[in-house]
C-alpha cells in the first residue's frame, strides 16, 4: 500500500493520524494517507504567517516569485503523467482527461508567473497642493485553500498561482477523498525552492481540519471550492477570524439548444458536458433544455452516443467513463434516479450499475417534461442529465434560470442576435455559446446565487488576493497649522 505525507514549514510529516484512501474503480483500499488535525492546522498556519513576515518569501522581488512559479509550472508539466495517475488512482477520473488536463494546469502557474510583477499601484490626482498619495498593493496574508477531489490540480492551481504571485502564503487542504496528487505535488512546492512555510499541504476531515483552518485566527483569506452545505459551514467560521472568503460552489446548468443548431454538434457538447469526468464537474451541463419541435430527433442522436460510451478501467486510456468517486456519490444518485422516476420521468437510457465491481454508474438520461423531477434540481454531479422541453425563447430563458445555482450555461443556435439576447439573460458566471466546458488561466470563472461568490483566473483573481494600502506623503515645509483641524 503506497504511503503519503503532508507538507508543513518545510518538511513532510505523517500526521497526528493515518486513514486508508480507496481507489474507487476496485472499491478497495490503495494507500495510507496523513491525517491533519488541530494540531497540525497550528502548525502550518503558524509556518506560513512567520514565512509571511519574516525571511527569505517577505523581502523577494515581484520578479524572483515569478521565477519560482515559472520553475513550478515546469516541474508540474514534467511530472504531469504521475500526477495523472496518481489522481486517477485515487479518484477515479480517467487517465484521458487528467492527463491533458494536468498538462494544461502548468499554463496557469505560467500565466500567473508573468502576472506577479505586472500588479500595479495608482497615484491619486489628490485635491491638496501640499501632498502627495498613492496606492500600493499588498498581500492579503495567509489564505486557507480548500480543495475538492475532483480536478484537484487545477482547482489549487486557480488559488496558488495569483495567491502567491502577489505574495500571500497558504495552507492548502486536500480533500479526504483522494488527496493523492496534491500530497505528491507538495514535492514539486519543495524541489521549485519555495521558502518554507510559503505553501503547506496537508489533508483531513472537516472537523478535525477544515474547521479549525477555516476559523483560526491568522487566516486572512480563505479559497474555498465545493458544495453549498460545507460554504455555509465555512462561512460561520470566517466569522470567528473576520477572514474574506472566495467561494465557488455548484451548479446545475442550463445546455439549451434551438431547433436551428446543429444537432451533432450540439449532442457532441452535450456528452462532454455531463457524460465526460463521469458527470463529476461543477459546470456539469445536467439539464438539457431543448426545442420542442427537435427534442424527440436531439434525444435520439444523444441516446446513441450515450449507449457507445466506454466504460471501464479509468487507468486504460480507451476508457470514456469510468467509476464515482465514492459510493454515498453512487447511493445519492441512484435514490434521486429512482424518486424521479417514481414522479413521472421517463428513463432514456442508463439507469444502472454496469459492473459489480467499484463505483460505476452508466451514463443516464431522464425526460423529465411535465413532471416535477428531482433530478431536476439536484446536483448529482454524476453522469445523469435530466431533459425539458420549450416553445419559445422566452420560455428557454425562464427554464434555464429556474434554479438556485448560476454557474455556467450552454446556447446552441446559429442566430447571432439570438445568441447575444441569450447571453444577456441567461444568469451565470459563464455563458458558453455553441461549445462548452472550455476554460482557460486568462478567463474569470466563477457564478452567482448558490454557485457562490468571487472570480478564478484572469487579472481580477490575481487582485483579490491582496489589500490596497493608500500612502499619504506630506510635500511641504512649513509648520502644520491648527491640529484641531482635519485636513
Amino acid at each position: 500500500m503506497q504511503r503519503f505525507q503532508q507538507y508543513i514549514n518545510g518538511v513532510f510529516d505523517d500526521g497526528s493520524g493515518r486513514f486508508e484512501s480507496i481507489d474507487p474503480a476496485t472499491a478497495k483500499p490503495w494507500a495510507d494517507m496523513p491525517e491533519a488535525r488541530e494540531a497540525d492546522v497550528d502548525r502550518a498556519v503558524d509556518a506560513a504567517e512567520t514565512a509571511l513576515l519574516d525571511g527569505p518569501w517577505a523581502t523577494m522581488t515581484a520578479t524572483q516569485r515569478g521565477k519560482l512559479l515559472y520553475k513550478l509550472a515546469d516541474l508540474v508539466a514534467a511530472n504531469a503523467p504521475k500526477l495523472a495517475e496518481l489522481e486517477t488512482r485515487d479518484t477515479g477520473k480517467i487517465i484521458r482527461e487528467t492527463s491533458a488536463q494536468i498538462a494544461y494546469v502548468a499554463d496557469y502557474y505560467r500565466y500567473y508567473a508573468g502576472l506577479a510583477d505586472k500588479i500595479e499601484g495608482a497615484y491619486l490626482s489628490i485635491d491638496k497642493p501640499d501632498m502627495d498619495v498613492w496606492l500600493r498593493r499588498e498581500p492579503v496574508g495567509v489564505v486557507a485553500a480548500i480543495v475538492p477531489w475532483n480536478s484537484q490540480l487545477f482547482l489549487s492551481a486557480v488559488k496558488l498561482g495569483p495567491a502567491l504571485a502577489t505574495g500571500c502564503t497558504l495552507v492548502v487542504k486536500a480533500s479526504e477523498d483522494g488527496p493523492a496528487p496534491l500530497l505528491e505535488f507538495a514535492r514539486l512546492v519543495h524541489e521549485a525552492g519555495f521558502p518554507a512555510g510559503v505553501v503547506n499541504i496537508l489533508t483531513g476531515f472537516g472537523p478535525s481540519c477544515g474547521s479549525a483552518l477555516t476559523r483560526h485566527p491568522k487566516v486572512a483569506h480563505i479559497a474555498f471550492t465545493g458544495g453549498p452545505g460545507t460554504a455555509a459551514a465555512v462561512v460561520r467560521n470566517s466569522a470567528e477570524n473576520l477572514a474574506s472568503t472566495s467561494l465557488e460552489l455548484g451548479g446545475k446548468s442550463p445546455f439549451v439548444v434551438f431547433a436551428d443548431a446543429d444537432l451533432e454538434s450540439a449532442a457532441n457538447a452535450q456528452v462532454a458536458g455531463i457524460f465526460a469526468a463521469t458527470g463529476q464537474s461543477c459546470v456539469a451541463g445536467s439539464r438539457l433544455i431543448v426545442e420542442a419541435s427537435v427534442k424527440d430527433r436531439f434525444l435520439e442522436i444523444l441516446k446513441a452516443k450515450a449507449e457507445a460510451i466506454r466504460i471501464g478501467s479509468p487507468l486504460d486510456m480507451g476508457t470514456e467513463v469510468g467509476p464515482l468517486c465514492t459510493e454515498r456519490q453512487r447511493v445519492l444518485i441512484e435514490k434521486t434516479v429512482q424518486a424521479s422516476l417514481d414522479a413521472g420521468a421517463r428513463l432514456v437510457t442508463g439507469g444502472r450499475r454496469p459492473m459489480e465491481e467499484g463505483f460505476f454508474f452508466a451514463p443516464t438520461i431522464l425526460d423529465c417534461d411535465g413532471v416535477v423531477s428531482p433530478s431536476v434540481e439536484t446536483e448529482l454531479f454524476g453522469p445523469v442529465l435530466s431533459v425539458l422541453s420549450f416553445e419559445t425563447e422566452a420560455d428557454a430563458v425562464r427554464l434555464a434560470n429556474d434554479t438556485r445555482y448560476g454557474l455556467a450555461a450552454g446556447v446552441f443556435t446559429q442566430n447571432l442576435t439570438r445568441a447575444h439576447r441569450m447571453i444577456k439573460r441567461i444568469r451565470a458566471g459563464v455563458v458558453w455559446v455553441n461549445t462548452y466546458r472550455a476554460v482557460s488561466p486568462i478567463a474569470p470563472f466563477g457564478g452567482f446565487g448558490q454557485s457562490g461568490h468571487g472570480r478564478e483566473g484572469g487579472l481580477q483573481a490575481a487582485l483579490d488576493y491582496t489589500r490596497t494600502k493608500t500612502v499619504w506623503v506630506r510635500t511641504s515645509d512649513d509648520p502644520i497649522p491648527d491640529p484641531f483641524v482635519m485636513r
